[in-house]
């Protein structure tokens, strides 16, 4: 009940728009063939946007228990790229609220979920988004 109740209140209070933003971060990488292996990524981040609390974030390899595409150098190597054009500056965006949240005690729970987020940012590729 109380992931709930944290739920409606993220989402209100920012989760609805910072979904949407990773929503529409999905459509515009999809729609660029360079951008497609992104979009996924992108897509998964949305979902966990929109209802972070109840979810967390682990790498494939460990959820599957063996390497993959996004899991090996291929996943190294799109994440470096993907750092370098959009994942700092998400990060950062992601830090700067959460620090902003963490001011009050209430906001302390949406600053560590912003800080996931700014984590997944960073490199998404390899990584899912699973019910705790």
């Amino acid at each position: 009940m109380i992931r709930f109740a944290l739920n409606v209140l993220w989402f209100i209070c920012g989760g609805l728009v910072t979904g949407l933003g990773w929503l529409l971060a999905g459509v515009l990488l999809a729609i660029t063939i360079v951008g497609l292996p992104y979009a996924g990524a992108a897509w998964r981040i949305a979902g966990f946007a929109f209802w972070p609390f109840g979810k967390e974030i682990v790498s494939r390899e460990i959820l599957t228990g063996r390497h993959d595409l996004g899991t090996g150098p291929l996943g190294v190597l799109l994440n470096v790229v993907w750092f370098v054009l959009a994942g700092w500056w998400l990060a950062l965006g992601h830090v700067l609220v959460a620090v902003a949240e963490a001011v009050t005690i209430i906001g302390i729970p949406f600053a560590i979920k912003d800080l996931q987020l700014a984590h997944i940012a960073l490199a998404p590729i390899g990584r899912e988004v699973v019910r705790r």
